[in-house]
């Protein structure tokens, strides 16, 4: 990326304000919160540059910015720190998910349960064999884009339905990462601008799936991703046992 030091700590704080605040960022909030030691007229005009380049965009001409998709993956890629998931999460988690090792339905219905449970999004898992689970649907309204805007709320309810719709949105990451993120446009859906889903690839009885959760594109992905992560794998532990 050809990006300055000061551009990078921008779009940095610009994803962290705009996680916080689901608000456009301003160049006088960056300088009086984060002190970036440099006036706002520079700052704008970083802005605007790093506009230009894709990381942000501005919803209204008097506004200031937000991150777009670009922005948002880079941020998460290159600049995030993974939270780690302590002991006790671990057991937990493990412990709740082994007990249903011996059924595959019931495995599946309680790994999402917990998944969206620990994460506060809506969980969702497919297979090829035509499956679905999911779990947490009242978590999405935790953020203001699903409770104020009904129409994407909607639309994601109506996903859940259409397991080959499903499996081609996750169908749509591509790379060797065990975590894979949509974010807006990448989700292929013109609705869900303002939604991110993560997920991992899992396999069930020789059949490929996948496993994560949809929230909105400011979710914590530094806590998200590890839980996800932790879910998917133990699930394949379990797989390959059967």
């Amino acid at each position: 990326m050809d990006l300055t030091d000061r551009q990078i700590h921008i779009i940095k704080t610009i994803v962290e304000e705009f996680t916080l605040t689901a608000e456009p960022v301003g160049s006088v909030t960056l300088e009086n919160k984060y002190r970036l030691g440099v006036s706002p007229a520079t700052l704008r005009n970083e802005m605007a540059v790093l506009e230009n380049k894709g990381f942000l965009s501005q919803p209204h001409a008097s506004s200031g910015r937000v991150p777009t998709p670009m922005a948002i993956k880079f941020y998460v890629n290159e600049l995030m720190k993974e939270k780690d998931l302590s002991v006790a999460e671990e057991v937990n988690v493990k412990s709740r998910v082994w007990d249903h090792r011996y059924n595959r339905d019931d495995l599946m219905r309680e790994a999402t349960k917990v998944l969206a449970e620990r994460t506060k999004a809506l969980c969702v898992a497919a297979t090829d064999e035509g499956l679905t689970y999911h779990s947490g649907y009242a978590n999405l309204f935790n953020s203001v884009e699903f409770e104020n805007h009904l129409d994407i709320t909607r639309e994601i309810f109506y996903l859940l339905d259409q397991q080959q719709r499903l499996m081609d949105i996750f169908g749509r990451a591509s790379g060797s990462s065990p975590i894979h993120i949509l974010v807006g446009d990448e989700i292929g859906v013109t609705l869900l601008q303002p939604v991110s889903w993560v997920f991992a690839d899992i396999r069930i009885g020789g059949k490929r799936g996948s496993l994560g959760i949809i929230g909105s594109s400011r979710q914590e992905y530094d806590r998200n991703i590890p839980f996800v992560r932790y879910v998917a794998n133990l699930v394949n532990q379990i797989a390959q046992e059967w």
